[in-house]
């Protein structure tokens, strides 16, 4: 081989997005974001050199191996795609990479994410060191110091601890050493303000390896930088909080993302031009939030009579304000569940408890925006919504673990369960109180009736 070791997934022909691992795993790291990022991207993810199946020699091993030798590596792969640009997220090491590449390669680089990355890895010293240490002992000597570091000692002890923990011991010694020179000899701080790609920081509040202030040093430097800290996540912020990491890179691309629009309403071509590209940016959104099925039965049964209210919804809910940079999903999923508890909607209430879960909220996260709704929307108001969302709980935990969004910090779902159903009020909603009439409500949670889609 003479390219590094590569997967594809996505549709061939949704916006590319590239995905970086760190040292010491393999490009397996990202699998809790995949699902959800394969759905409207082409999704290209790489190993470094002695990494998963890329092999060693791609970097010198003397001692010599520098970040754009690495990220000369990764632009043959885009290159060898025909991608002329491209959306960029790294972890670690390869959220380096991303940061050399939107530096020195602006004009590839259309949206970047750094993750639990820095400017600057620290003291050259230490690198050369481990780099010796690899070099003499193997990848086993780093095995024991990774909990702690990567993730906690729980997670650790889970399935997807113990497969990157073993991608650690399987790393080739030369490679793993070799990326230790890379970030022995990587400093960016000066060419930070050359980035020009809409950017995403994101750093872990309990990673020792790059703490907080790594990631605030970079987006202090970068011109119209976000950032993102997540509470309880150590280095590895996208496996131990793989929701909050997933919501956060799914708003940020969005505005990137043009799916297929070919089974979707068209917007009227006599409306401004730029309608397109929020239809299309909204329509990223809505499948991210309320799922392929849902949104597919939305669109499969639009009529003459309801396109125009589904062009709409998604262009100005969607396109517009799910997909701003002022709140991320969590905090609008707090806000829309306040909202239709207030007004009593507890159909639609169903669909958007469990977007919330998809947006990275738990179930004790959304038990507690009912408690607070209770003190501010009224205490009947309150317990109807508990009803509504203890229904929903219980539908997915008989839907089965495939088909749960996460309760804590667990894996995220392969799939999005099937959503609620508007337009038609096909059955009465159980209510917390049943000595007070009941009534129909027009977003209700079956797949058997057309849907307007909230």
């Amino acid at each position: 081989m003479t390219s590094l070791h590569y997967d594809l997934s996505g549709p061939a022909t949704a916006p590319p997005l590239i995905l970086g691992p760190s040292v010491g795993t393999s490009l397996a790291v990202w699998e809790p974001q995949l699902p959800a990022l394969a759905r409207t991207h082409r999704v290209l993810r790489w190993d470094l050199p002695g990494h998963g199946g890329s092999p060693a020699a791609l970097l010198p091993s003397d001692g010599s191996a520098t970040i754009d030798q690495l990220a000369a590596l990764v632009l043959r792969l885009a290159d060898d795609q025909g991608w002329e640009r491209f959306a960029y997220a790294g972890i670690s090491l390869g959220g380096a990479v991303g940061l050399y590449l939107a530096a020195h390669h602006t004009e590839r680089v259309g949206r970047l994410s750094v993750i639990c990355s820095s400017a600057r890895f620290g003291e050259p010293s230490s690198w050369r060191e481990r780099a010796r240490l690899v070099r003499e002992e193997g990848t086993e000597a780093m095995v024991a110091s990774r909990t702690g570091v990567w993730f906690s000692r729980e997670t650790a002890a889970t399935p997807r601890g113990r497969a990157l923990l073993a991608d650690l011991r399987a790393t080739d010694r030369a490679g793993y050493a070799a990326c230790c020179d890379v970030l022995a000899d990587y400093d960016m701080r000066a060419a930070l303000p050359s980035v020009t790609a809409p950017t995403l920081v994101v750093a872990g509040r309990e990673d020792p390896a790059t703490p907080p202030a790594h990631a605030r040093e970079i987006a202090d430097a970068v011109p119209g930088a976000s950032l993102l800290e997540i509470a309880g996540a150590g280095h590895l912020a996208g496996v131990e909080r793989p929701e909050a990491v997933t919501s956060a890179l799914l708003s940020h691309l969005a505005h990137a993302a043009q799916p297929d629009l070919t089974d979707a309403p068209r917007p009227d071509p006599a409306q401004p031009g730029d309608d397109v590209s929020r239809h299309a940016a909204g329509m990223a959104v809505r499948r991210a939030v309320l799922g392929d099925a849902h949104v597919d039965r939305a669109v499969a049964r639009t009529t003459p009579f309801t396109a125009r209210f589904q062009d709409f919804i998604t262009r100005y809910a969607w396109g517009e304000i799910w997909t701003g940079d002022g709140l991320d999903r969590r905090t609008r999923s707090c806000i829309t569940l306040t909202a239709l508890i207030a007004h009593g909607h507890d159909a639609e209430l169903a669909m958007h408890v469990r977007a919330a879960l998809t947006n990275g909220l738990t179930r004790e996260e959304i038990g507690e925006v009912l408690l607070q709704s209770a003190i501010y929307c009224g205490v009947p108001a309150a317990n109807s919504a508990f009803a509504t969302a203890q229904r929903v709980f219980d539908e997915i935990d008989a839907e089965g673990p495939a088909a749960a969004p996460p309760r804590t910090d667990a894996e995220p779902p392969t799939h999005t369960p099937p959503q609620a159903d508007a337009e038609h009020p096909t059955h009465t909603p159980p209510q917390a109180n049943p000595e007070h009439p009941t009534h129909t409500l027009g977003e209700v949670d079956t797949a058997s009736h057309s849907d307007t889609d909230k």
